[in-house]
């Protein structure tokens, strides 16, 4: 692919930035701009997946309201029509692949939520560090413009790969800071080896945390009794019998 002296340049300090000593914020705030200055954007957001929540939290955005995206985080996220899908995909796509535009526009999603900060063309790009996700880039532009190209997904595909490790790097830095963010990482690798799935990880997570059965099933939105069958599939999988056993193969 052929690059301009812009794209270029942009990608150099691209590229600079995420070999930095940042943080995963520091991160997302210096390469945003780029980001959308390289690709023509008007609009910027990231954030970074929760496995213990399992959901998105430590937002970076640009251009977008704050109340709006406390609505995101609140609700929207819980009824997002293509953030899970997109999230499943470990290279740029574009909202148009995976959902056509007629019924896009139809959604709640879009009416109530993206519309009302003008969002109208999208692409994401979530990063993995082996099956961790460990951040994201939403990139938008507004209805005066076109929808994103091949040549964008491409530009983006090759920053992802930098992106990814200077994420991850900067997570282990602040989880060695972090309890909380070390246990978090413990979790996932505990997970990662003894092939939980993404519901018995979070089941996994508030046992860890201390909620009860039903507690669980609420928070889920799932029956005490399909709780009972996860912990039993959990203690089955880790080679625990209890509670206690659970948090000391974790700490392990």
């Amino acid at each position: 692919m052929n690059l301009s002296s812009r794209e270029t340049r942009l990608l150099a300090n691209l590229m600079k930035d995420l070999s930095a000593d940042y943080s995963t914020g520091e991160i997302r705030e210096t390469i945003g701009p780029k980001i959308m200055e390289l690709l023509h954007a008007q609009f910027f957001a990231s954030y970074i997946w929760s496995t213990d929540t399992r959901r998105f939290d430590h937002r970076i955005a640009i251009n977008m309201s704050d109340a709006n995206l406390s609505s995101y985080e609140d609700h929207f996220q819980f009824c997002d029509p293509i953030t899970p899908v997109l999230q499943k995909r470990r290279r740029a796509t574009r909202v148009s692949e995976i959902i056509s535009r007629e019924r896009f526009l139809r959604t709640e999603f879009f009416n109530d939520f993206l519309a009302r900060d003008g969002l109208w063309y999208g692409v994401n790009y979530f990063a993995y560090t082996g099956n961790r996700n460990v951040g994201d880039m939403r990139v938008w532009r507004d209805h005066q413009h076109e929808d994103f190209s091949n040549r964008d997904m491409e530009i983006l595909n090759m920053i992802g790969p930098a992106y990814a490790n200077a994420l991850s790097r900067a997570l282990q830095q602040e989880g060695a800071q972090s309890p909380e963010l070390r246990m978090s990482a413990a979790l996932v690798r505990l997970a990662e080896r003894h092939g939980l799935t993404p519901r018995e990880q979070a089941i996994y997570s508030a046992v860890l945390n201390g909620s009860s059965d039903k507690e669980i099933a609420d928070l889920c939105g799932i029956s005490f009794t399909t709780v009972r069958t996860h912990l039993k599939h959990i203690y089955e999988k880790t080679g625990t019998s209890n509670r206690t056993q659970i948090l000391a193969k974790l700490l392990q």
